[in-house]
């Protein structure tokens, strides 16, 4: 076998990807590409800090290298940069530092712009002909955008720079090194000659930018929002932030679906816009309507510019009004042409069924309740590069209304609240309300209605049966769970983490083998790990920095999306992962919702077609993506128990479609619930969710976790509880993350009291530890527990780095005294030696490393240093002298153990120092003060 592994072209995909991203909304004069040799100036504090992804586990990936957006332009030799320029910003930094903010979630939205005076900027203008400006904005997972300056906003000072630039300068491109849109207002009132989204473009993202710059990637990125002109012209606006509960009134009208039908005069760019540095023409050949297969037609695309690039073709659908009330357009179809040359053309084949643009009823107002219908009436089908400038293709009519597929009703809202609704008064389409319909199916009524059989696990004891003869088709995997006891079962429920040793250094979870009972049974113990971004490993292994979700998708590319991830498949074959926690594809209702750049669209069809691209990829290599957050999570303020009130249509038709595409066409293997509430019922304790929609109707059969702590409800507006594991396991939600043991419960869940007082059924154990195996029983870590390692898994573990393998050579301890003695022996005090400890702690806690040390034989005037990290975050350095031959005592703070699972991290700089005792001194016991945290939340 050829060599497979080769990082050099996962960096040429990354780059490339990330530069078909790229959005050019303003090119005046033809300003950009830049000539070689165009003498720049770069503006801007965040050349100094790019951002290669958003916030929060999303983005917390260990890299090798990020190369910035000056850094990409200076070292590239194209242009010749003002030094003088980058000299002022580089002391202005020097006396404001990067903020970092403290602690979890709280990193700034943006850092400090420098002031610039007139003088300043006009005496760059005299050296350089164009100046490049370059905005940073960043946020993430606990931490929303807010429409504030620095946040969604722009700063007066960054305003103000930019209008001295502009005014001093024939030439301003401005960069917006964002994770989602921003206010756009300012474009109108600086007047810059050229404008790019360049998003977060992960670790070759300035290399791309760099391509888009130089004419290398000729720019075919469309933005995959509306970009409104004000934040309070987003139909969303009025209920989003609510601590408590959001009524998502607008309904289905979310983004373009509702700027195209009620409020187009709000937009400044419209959904699907992006330019090109050549013209393309669109032109449709013949269109046709089949009853039984739907809409076909091909589309001619042809470069009638001077510059080789590509174009994408989007397709769009007006149906009719009818009873239900519809969008005036809808994304049913995409597709990017390849590189097309001055005069070369292309023609794209569009087939797409009924259902992609059928709609549902969960009314009974068109006579069929709880059903995907084509009314009767016109359809008109548009074809374009976005939804304003999409052109007629095509028409047909259909004479009566069509049920596509009939559905059970599911997941509907408890309470009615009024919502929007398209209707045709006088020949406009205006605004009304209506009543929201609501539940009449009771999910705990259909769930009791379908239980699994109880003789299908019923416990037999152990009969000698591995999970290997079930693979091998010796057993029945029925008769394999029979095997393993009430105690088995429940633990098996329970994922582990995070940075659980029983898997690779510092990965999120282990799942599956969670006990020693377990692992007698054949059944391998599997990982997963953060994130849509690329692999986080806390314990400071690198991996590989991917372009954010709003960047790819963006790209309206499914193949390069599914390139990508055939990479990431090997980036995680190569660390042994099973699973990435991402694809994100929850919607972008809002603009400000903080975890808007790991997700990709404010549409669900744009969203399903490249998730499936990217699990097709990573599947490749029999590892898969984790979708989530499954579903309707759209802020992240007080994401755990803000309630989503939201109509079953908009549900299905906005919310779930993405999730829907990437099971029915991506074969997703695995999905995580939200945090909170939709309907009043948690998502991860949803039957109707998890078993109704995502398995009966989807054919889903992989394994559905919750996110990291998350409760679970009994019944709709009962309150959420994190120790509520049974009713999850009701639901078909298979995995509980985390516990630190699942063995010990330390999460002190009620699944054993729930299955001792009937609330709880074994079949419904065995039913989720099936849907467990089956998963394993696919994944890489099965085969390594079999013993077999491929040549491919030989050929990756010699792509490992020294660094990580020394990561991966942890020492085990578990720090359950109150004092725990480190074996001095095991620590290497080399030159650039690493050791690490990786911690267990049974209870919650505090505590203190203490080391006892001193310089050996040295020169007194040596300079010998030791770093001390707690996962990837530098606790201390602690440097000794050649003089201090004395023993020295130094005490480290350590920072509560929450989590249960931590690393220690001891770098020695240089050799020389002598270690004579270690030991880890508890401080402050935490464990009755964590509980009753959760106890309060709950």
């Amino acid at each position: 076998m050829g060599k497979i592994w080769d990082y050099e072209k996962f960096k040429a995909t990354a780059r490339l990807a990330a530069a078909e991203g790229i959005v050019l909304l303003k090119n005046d004069e033809k300003t950009l590409p830049l000539a070689e040799n165009t003498k720049l100036a770069i503006f801007g504090r965040s050349q100094m800090n790019y951002y290669k992804s958003g916030t929060g586990s999303g983005g917390m990936v260990n890299v090798d290298y990020v190369v910035g957006i000056y850094e990409a332009i200076a070292d590239s030799g194209l242009y010749k940069v003002d030094q003088t320029v980058r000299e002022a910003y580089e002391k202005f930094v020097e006396e404001n530092p990067f903020d970092s903010g403290a602690g979890w979630a709280s990193e700034p939205w943006f850092q400090k712009e420098m002031p610039l005076t007139d003088a300043f900027v006009k005496s760059a203008a005299k050296e350089s002909e164009v100046a490049v400006f370059i905005i940073g904005r960043t946020a993430g997972e606990d931490q929303d955008n807010k429409n504030e300056q620095g946040s969604y906003l722009l700063t007066d000072e960054e305003v103000a720079a930019l209008k001295k630039v502009t005014k001093a300068f024939k030439k301003t491109v401005v960069l917006l090194n964002v994770g989602n849109i921003i206010d756009m207002k300012w474009v109108k009132e600086v007047d810059p000659s050229a404008v790019l989204y360049v998003w977060q473009g992960g670790q070759e993202g300035g290399n791309a930018v760099l391509d888009v710059l130089s004419g290398a990637v000729n720019p075919s990125g469309k933005l995959s929002d509306t970009i409104a002109e004000n934040i309070s012209d987003y139909a969303s606006s009025e209920n989003f932030g609510s601590e408590v509960k959001n009524y998502q009134k607008e309904d289905i009208y979310v983004g373009y679906r509702y700027f195209e039908t009620f409020d187009k005069d709000k937009v400044l760019y419209p959904f699907g816009y992006g330019l090109s540095y050549t013209s393309f023409d669109i032109a449709a050949g013949e269109f046709a309507y089949d009853k039984k297969d739907g809409i076909s037609f091909e589309v001619h695309v042809a470069n009638t510019g001077d510059t080789a690039g590509k174009e994408v073709v989007q397709v769009y659908i007006k149906t009719p009004n009818g009873e239900l009330g519809k969008p005036a357009r809808t994304l049913i179809g995409f597709d990017k042409t390849d590189i097309l040359d001055k005069g070369q053309a292309q023609n794209i084949r569009f087939e797409i069924p009924k259902y992609w643009f059928a709609s549902y009823d969960d009314s009974g107002v068109t006579g069929h309740k709880s059903a995907y219908v084509l009314e009767k009436g016109e359809y008109t089908v548009y074809a374009g590069s976005d939804v304003r400038s999409a052109e007629e293709v095509g028409t047909f009519v259909l004479d009566e209304t069509e049920v596509v597929r009939q559905c059970e009703e599911a997941y509907a809202p408890i309470e009615s609240f009024e919502r929007l609704k398209a209707v045709v008064r006088n020949g406009k389409v205006v605004k009304e309300f209506e009543k929201a319909p609501t539940r009449t199916l009771d999910p705990n009524t259909k769930r009791k209605d379908k239980l699994p059989k109880a003789s299908l696990y019923k416990y037999t004891g152990d009969k000698g049966y591995k999970l290997k003869d079930v693979a091998d088709g010796k057993v029945s995997l029925e008769k394999f769970i029979a095997q393993l006891s009430d105690e088995d079962l429940c633990a098996m429920m329970r994922g582990e983490g995070m940075c659980s040793p029983k898997v690779t250094p510092g990965v999120a979870g282990a799942y599956g083998a969670v006990t020693d009972s377990l692992l007698g049974f054949g059944i391998p113990i599997a990982s997963c790990s953060d994130g849509p971004s690329g692999i986080r490993m806390d314990c400071g292994t690198h991996a590989f920095s991917l372009p954010n979700g709003t960047c790819l998708a963006c790209s309206f590319n499914e193949k390069i999306n599914e390139e990508l991830f055939t990479w990431e498949g090997l980036d995680l074959r190569r660390c042994r992962i099973d699973a990435l926690l991402g694809p994100g594809m929850n919607i972008h209702r809002s603009p400000l919702n903080g975890r808007n750049f790991e997700y990709f669209s404010e549409d669900p069809f744009l969203t399903g077609k490249l998730v499936a691209a990217q699990l097709k990829g990573m599947h490749k290599y029999d590892v898969t993506g984790v979708i989530k957050h499954f579903a309707g999570n759209t802020q992240e303020f007080k994401r755990h128990t803000v309630n989503n009130v939201v109509s079953e249509r908009a549900l299905r038709e906005i919310y779930l479609k993405g999730f829907e595409i990437a099971v029915r066409e991506g074969n997703a293997r695995a999905v995580m619930t939200t945090y909170g509430p939709v309907n009043g019922i948690w998502t991860a304790s949803s039957y109707d969710l998890l078993t109704t929609l995502l398995r009966n109707e989807w054919g889903f059969d992989g394994i559905a976790m919750t996110d990291w702590w998350a409760m679970g409800n009994d019944e709709a507006g009962a309150p959420g509880s994190y120790q509520n594991v049974a009713a999850q396991v009701r639901a078909q939600n298979d995995l509980n993350m985390v516990n630190t043991s699942a063995g010990d419960n330390t999460n002190n869940d009620n699944l054993a009291e729930a299955l001792a007082d009937g609330r709880l059924e074994r079949s419904e154990l065995g039913r989720s530890a099936g849907n467990i195996l089956r998963f394993l029983m696919k994944s890489p870590s099965f085969q390594h527990m079999l013993g077999n390692e491929s040549d491919l898994d030989k050929e990756l573990a010699e792509a490992v780095s020294a660094e990580d393998m020394a990561l991966q050579e942890m020492i085990d301890v578990v720090a359950d005294k109150d004092i725990t003695e480190l074996d001095v022996k095991d620590i290497k005090v080399g030159k650039k030696s690493t050791t690490v400890f990786c911690m267990t702690t049974p209870r919650r806690c505090t505590m203190d490393l203490e080391l006892v040390l001193r310089a050996d034989d040295q020169p007194d005037v040596a300079q010998l240093p030791l770093s001390v990290f707690q996962d990837k975050m530098l606790l201390k350095t602690v440097t000794l002298t050649g003089m201090d031959k004395e023993w020295q005592t130094v005490k480290i703070s350590v920072y509560p153990a929450f989590i249960g699972n931590f690393y220690l991290k001891l770098y020695f700089a240089n050799g020389g120092l002598e270690i004579k005792s270690a030991r880890l001194i508890k401080t402050k016991d935490m464990e009755e003060e964590f509980q009753r945290g959760l106890t309060e939340l709950n």
